[in-house]
């Protein structure tokens, strides 16, 4: 696999540099199932000064790699982070290098050197260093620091063991469930695999409205714990059409037919769902198109018994 590199959200195109896969220092095998969660002694802490890690927190709080952290991990990850302070013109990281370590910018400007050329600059925000360590490649490109400046750190091993962990905890979290979906049936298990990766939980308290009807749909929900009350605007009064529990989805009609959302959802008590993005939806669950189309004559059947017409449904989707 070639290395990219990471320039906030986008990733440059790999660089062809090595036409065969070294043997890395690193590329020693993470098992996260054979972890333990109480293994302190691979845990790394670096103390800090309150006024540190309020500046780190700052610093992470927009790195998408660790949206999907819990607090724990979250923690471990501040614990682990060291600050490293650099000098103009000083290489943090060389082109072809086995990564080390993992880098968050708190402050200064550094610039990305591949083969050479200067392609990229990151000005006193960004990320970088972690594709190397995600998937045991050399370096892609070389980063110079042009002023002084902040960096926080993480080794490798650290890096490693708790992202690939928080992919592993979210998994197994989420496996019951989907296996628990008649419709993802129809799903590999590598993709529902890559569903559970791209899953994010979300609460909501009684009698809050999950979504609404007429907005455009961002995504789709499975329920993880709880009921939720569907309800259609008739007439300017809400009318419930049907309730859903655990194990049961909603959402998807608008992201099937593009249209906006038919109905309203409520959250019946206190729910815990799990939420697919859009575009997540369209890359992973293609090969259950099909059943939801055939969910929708469902639905459609469904208003009609309610309404005794059809009349406005197309309108409303």
């Amino acid at each position: 696999m070639a290395s990219q590199v990471s320039t906030g959200s986008t990733l440059l195109e790999p660089v062809r540099r090595f036409t065969t896969r070294r043997k890395s220092v690193f590329a020693e095998a993470y098992d996260p199932e054979n972890d333990a969660d109480d293994d302190e002694a691979e845990r790394k802490v670096y103390p800090k000064s309150d006024e540190q890690r309020a500046r780190l927190t700052d610093s992470v709080k927009n790195v998408l790699l660790f949206r999907s952290l819990d607090d724990e991990q979250m923690n471990q990850v501040l614990d682990a982070m060291f600050e490293k302070r650099v000098q103009p013109e000083e290489f943090i990281i060389r082109q072809g290098d086995d990564g080390d370590n993992f880098y968050v910018i708190e402050s200064g400007v550094y610039k990305v050197i591949c083969n050479g050329d200067h392609i990229f600059t990151y000005d006193n925000t960004g990320i970088f260093g972690e594709l190397a360590l995600l998937y045991n490649v050399p370096r892609a490109a070389s980063i110079q620091a042009v002023t002084e400046g902040l960096l926080w750190a993480m080794d490798r091993q650290t890096f490693r063991r708790i992202l690939l962990k928080s992919a592993f905890k979210k998994r197994k979290m989420y496996e019951t469930l989907l296996d628990s979906v008649p419709m993802l049936k129809a799903l590999k298990s590598y993709e529902r695999m890559n569903l559970a990766d791209a899953l994010v939980s979300k609460h909501f308290s009684s009698n809050e409205r999950i979504i609404k009807q007429g907005d455009v749909a961002d995504g789709m929900y499975f329920i993880e714990d709880g009921n939720v009350s569907v309800k259609m605007d008739q007439d300017g009064k809400e009318i419930e059409i049907s309730r859903l529990g655990k194990g049961q989805y909603f959402g998807e009609l608008a992201l099937v037919t593009h249209r906006p959302r038919a109905a309203s959802v409520y959250a019946d008590g206190d729910v815990k769902v799990a939420f697919l993005e859009v575009r997540a939806f369209e890359r992973l669950l293609g090969p259950c198109m099909e059943i939801m189309k055939r969910n929708i004559d469902d639905y459609e059947t469904q208003l009609i018994k309610i309404f005794g017409t059809k009349n406005n449904i197309s309108d409303t989707r």
